[in-house]
């Protein structure tokens, strides 16, 4: 999504990224070197020679992220710019971001893709201890430096209040979704193979991160297994191993790879119900996103989630799927069981979710981006 950003802004203005090699995931392998520039459209990308070990053995993972900010910063300085922009990925990057901007007298936006260190902490990542507090201290004090504070949903914006900012500061901006007619041939090869013969299908495209209630839905697909009821999960992630640990033994779970991106409208036209899931607690810590691809797609929505979520509100305000409690795993097989033999009910949720797909087009949530960042600039 930072690509998307970078591309909007860089319709108007002169932008400059400053990243690391590419380690999350990469399509591409960089050797290594010191500082890289190179160019993506109008855009100047700037590449401080961080390290790139794999990004599931955490330890290693922190020496990427401490690499990159101790490179970063002294490049930063002699960037010239107008605003400093900065994201949630380090999970320090917003507080790196304001030192920046303070160092540089220079305006600073706080785009939060995820909430931390609370996200860290109910991941199982960090455990509480002074470090911990120190970084909320700090994070405390970025957001108060920050201009505007860009979150992606209404619960993570009560989140941010709730930590003293001004109200005022706090912008709505969605990732969206590019609207486009969805698949119709569901003879295609590809649905065929993520469907995996099951008559009915729920399923999870996308990262299988600690932020789920996986233990609730391997539970209900326990209680469904003589139903014809497939659980499907394509993507990997931080907790698949583990999933794959709850699920075994369970035959109506399947887990698949990621697919090409050409290959993802397919995808996502597999799927009769669509899974989204928060555990509680964490509603505006994280915010999936992916739920725009699924209206876009017309597919229901299955929102394993609190209801304060956003995710809960979005489903219950359009009418596009159901909402369970992201612990009750048997009115989860309940509500999945009644609507496999409902498809009357399946087909009115796909369409609600069509018509609220135009309400989060990705080019109205660009336009805000930018009408943000302008406003501050």
């Amino acid at each position: 999504m930072a690509a998307v950003v970078v591309d909007a802004l860089a319709e108007r203005h002169q932008v400059t990224v400053l990243c690391g090699r590419p380690s999350y995931d990469p399509s591409e392998r960089h050797p290594f070197y010191l500082f890289r520039r190179d160019r993506r459209g109008q855009a100047v990308v700037e590449r401080v020679g961080s390290t790139t070990f794999p990004r599931f053995r955490m330890r290693q993972r922190l020496w990427n992220y401490l690499s990159y900010v101790t490179l970063s910063i002294p490049r930063a300085l002699v960037v010239r710019t107008d605003l400093v922009l900065a994201m949630t990925d380090p999970p320090f990057e917003g507080i790196v971001g304001a030192f920046v901007a303070w160092l540089k007298r220079k305006p600073f936006v706080y785009n939060i893709r995820d909430l931390y260190p609370e996200m860290a902490l109910a991941g199982n990542i960090v455990r509480p201890s002074w470090w911990v507090r120190m970084w909320d201290a700090l994070h405390r004090r970025a957001l108060r430096r920050a201009s505007r504070v860009i979150v992606l949903g209404d619960d993570t914006r009560q989140r941010i209040i709730a930590k003293g900012i001004d109200a005022a500061r706090v912008v709505v901006v969605r990732d969206g979704t590019q609207v486009a007619a969805p698949v119709t041939a569901h003879d295609h090869p590809v649905i065929q193979e993520v469907r995996s013969g099951f008559p009915f299908v729920v399923l999870h495209a996308g990262n299988l991160g600690f932020y789920g209630a996986w233990e609730t839905v391997i539970k209900s697909a326990q209680l469904l297994s003589h139903e014809g009821v497939g659980f499907i999960f394509v993507g990997e992630g931080a907790m698949r191993s583990q999933v794959e640990d709850f699920a075994e033994g369970v035959g109506n779970v399947r887990f698949q790879a990621f697919r090409a991106s050409h290959q993802v409208p397919y995808v996502l036209a597999a799927g009769d119900l669509h899974l989204v899931t928060i555990k509680r607690g964490l509603e505006g810590v994280v915010v999936p996103s992916k739920l725009y691809s699924i209206l876009a797609a017309g597919r229901p929505v299955l929102a394993l989630a609190p209801e304060a979520s956003d995710a809960a509100r979005i489903v219950r305000r359009y009418g596009c799927g159901v909402v369970i409690d992201p612990d009750d795993s048997a009115a989860l097989a309940a509500v999945v069981k009644e609507l496999a033999h409902n498809r009357q009910r399946l087909a009115q949720m796909a369409e609600r979710a069509l018509q609220a797909a135009g309400e989060f087009a990705q080019d109205k949530e660009l336009q805000l981006f930018r009408q943000v960042i302008e406003e501050v600039a």
